[in-house]
């Protein structure tokens, strides 16, 4: 017996229309990185947590929203014809996706990004800090450590 394959596959159709789904709704850190090293417009990244969160360290032009003010202060912060990205803490946290769920009821285009803020930081991207700029050393479980992307 086969543990992978007890239940068939999906067939080439049916698994092409999932995973686009699956992309249509989520990116990972290191997309985000490269459209925000980019400057893609109207891109907003969103960090969902609460403000100690935030204090300890954020993506560097990222918008501080927690989840519970999205529906309430939206509109001022994020402007109208912007694709939002959210992101919480990490894969062990769904505040991500009850952020992305408030944007998307509130008519945005909106992504989740998986990972979150544990793996940006452990791809040894950039973290804006209350003393600055900062980075860790790349987790090379995480990404190769000669580059910051993984080439995928």
């Amino acid at each position: 017996m086969t543990f992978t394959f007890a239940v068939a596959p999906a067939d080439p159709a049916t698994a092409a229309a999932h995973f686009r789904a699956r992309l249509s709704v989520e990116t990972d850190v290191s997309d985000v990185h490269a459209d925000l090293s980019a400057r893609t417009p109207a891109l907003v990244v969103v960090d969902s947590r609460g403000a100690a969160a935030w204090a300890q360290g954020h993506l560097p032009g990222a918008v501080h929203l927690p989840t519970v003010e999205i529906a309430a202060r939206a509109a001022e912060l994020i402007p109208p014809g912007s694709a939002v990205v959210t992101y919480c803490w990490g894969p062990g946290c769904n505040g991500a996706t009850r952020a992305a769920l408030e944007f998307a009821l509130l008519g945005y285009p909106v992504k989740e990004m998986l990972g979150g803020f544990e793996y940006w930081v452990r791809e040894g991207l950039p973290v804006m800090t209350e003393t600055g700029l900062t980075r860790r050393p790349v987790d090379d479980l995480t990404a190769p450590t000669a580059t910051i992307t993984c080439d995928c």
